[in-house]
């Protein structure tokens, strides 16, 4: 379980560093995308936005630091579901609106964002119940390698998915 613990550790953080410092690149861009997802009033916008892109970040670095790591995984147990609820209630109201998760995209939001949210959610919660002991070296590095791997391909889902659209 401690591999578990590992994996989805380089996992969470990798999927959050990169949503946070896409969002920063593109700050901007992100803040307009907010109010279109979930309509709030114009003045929460900005406040949102910030808390989204601090909380990602802060989230990247707290699973990775093992004193720490537990509450990275909880937190992200909370966002993920809140970016669920938003992006499901934005399909309800029949708004295809484009994905900022991972940087400028023009890939609406879709059923698919919301399964890879839920399944990031369990490995988090996965993640926080397994066991707290840092594992032998050789296999920390696989379950590593394997967590951030999989990172990637989360991370360019969308992409992957385009190129499957297209050949088929």
């Amino acid at each position: 379980m401690e591999y578990l613990r590992a994996a989805c550790a380089a996992l969470i953080a990798v999927v959050f560093a990169v949503s946070s410092v896409s969002k920063l690149r593109d700050f901007r861009g992100f803040a307009r995308s907010v109010p279109v997802l979930v309509p709030m009033p114009a003045r929460w916008v900005l406040p949102v936005s910030v808390a989204v892109v601090a909380a990602e970040g802060s989230t990247a670095v707290l699973v990775v630091v093992p004193a720490t790591a537990t509450a990275g995984f909880v937190l992200a147990s909370g966002l993920l579901p809140a970016f669920t609820a938003a992006i499901a209630a934005s399909l309800r109201r029949g708004q295809r609106v484009p994905c900022r998760c991972f940087g400028a995209a023009d890939t609406p939001v879709g059923p698919r964002h919301l399964a890879r949210n839920i399944v990031l959610a369990c490995l988090a919660v996965l993640g926080a119940l397994a066991p707290e002991h840092l594992p032998p070296v050789a296999g920390a590095a696989v379950a590593v390698a394997v967590g951030v791997v999989v990172a990637v391909l989360v991370t360019a889902m969308d992409d992957i998915a385009v190129v499957f659209a297209r050949s088929s």
